[in-house]
């Protein structure tokens, strides 16, 4: 199943039933998983890693060198989990020995078209990034995090789990768990309740969370002072304590 005008490097190990279509560029020390499918044009360099039934769409660039001044080809690498869509001209980036050496995506994401991952990044599962959404280098993207189209987000910042950021949102701090956020520069704007329901949170969560989100985020307290409020109103649901935990390992600073 592979196209005659594809171009596939001798050390490139394809699992079963691949399909690469015309003039895609595989190179060395690529090794894709079984059933993924290949569009035409698309670019996959090594070091990369495929896990199995990947979709990736026409003129997609996977693996290139970081855009990082000071790589100077040192042998990093891209790992990308299984059941990915990844759409016409996304570009994901190897790591650079400066961090990680790895750039990391999970299992069950969907990248539009235009998506960027830079170096060093880490995604988890059930990401949605829509067309244009651009991850500056070091950064972190939880489980089921929607980015909407044209967000940019700033090297090193976290994006905590089922959170949603709105069309063109830029975002220079830590965006807490389970919250919306929007804006220029981002602010708060509540709970993610929808998708929240939608996973099944229930509806203590959600209440546990929405006190927490007011008190951590609506009172005017410094954040320590918030954080011991939250503690002493018995606000302890596994949800609210994975949000004060976020919030105590930020180093970038929490968005408001």
């Amino acid at each position: 199943m592979i196209h005659p005008t594809a171009l596939i490097d001798l050390s490139a190990r394809l699992g079963q039933g691949v399909r690469i279509e015309s003039y895609a560029v595989i190179g060395a020390d690529v090794d894709i998983g079984d059933g993924c499918q290949i569009g035409h044009h698309a670019v996959i360099l090594g070091p990369t890693r495929l896990g199995r039934d990947n979709r990736v769409f026409p003129h997609a660039c996977l693996g290139g060198e970081p855009q990082d001044i000071g790589y100077a080809g040192e042998a990093t690498r891209l790992e990308i989990g299984a059941r990915n869509v990844i759409r016409e001209f996304v570009t994901i980036h190897r790591g650079t020995p400066k961090d990680r050496g790895v750039t990391r995506v999970g299992d069950d994401n969907m990248l539009m078209v235009h998506a960027h991952i830079a170096h060093d990044c880490v995604i988890g599962d059930h990401v949605i990034m829509a067309n244009g959404a651009t991850l500056a280098g070091h950064v972190t993207v939880g489980d089921y995090v929607n980015i909407a189209g044209l967000c940019a987000i700033h090297q090193f910042v976290r994006i905590g789990a089922h959170a949603m950021l709105g069309g063109g949102t830029m975002v220079p701090l830590d965006i807490p768990p389970f919250m919306l956020a929007n804006g220029n520069r981002a602010k708060l704007y509540g709970l993610n309740v929808k998708g929240l329901q939608r996973r099944g949170f229930s509806p203590e969560d959600l209440r546990q969370l929405k006190q927490a989100y007011h008190l951590l985020f609506r009172s005017g307290q410094r954040l320590a002072e918030a954080t011991a409020a939250v503690r002493a109103a018995g606000l302890d649901s596994p949800p609210v304590t994975q949000l004060l935990d976020f919030v105590a390992e930020s180093k970038r600073g929490v968005t408001r």
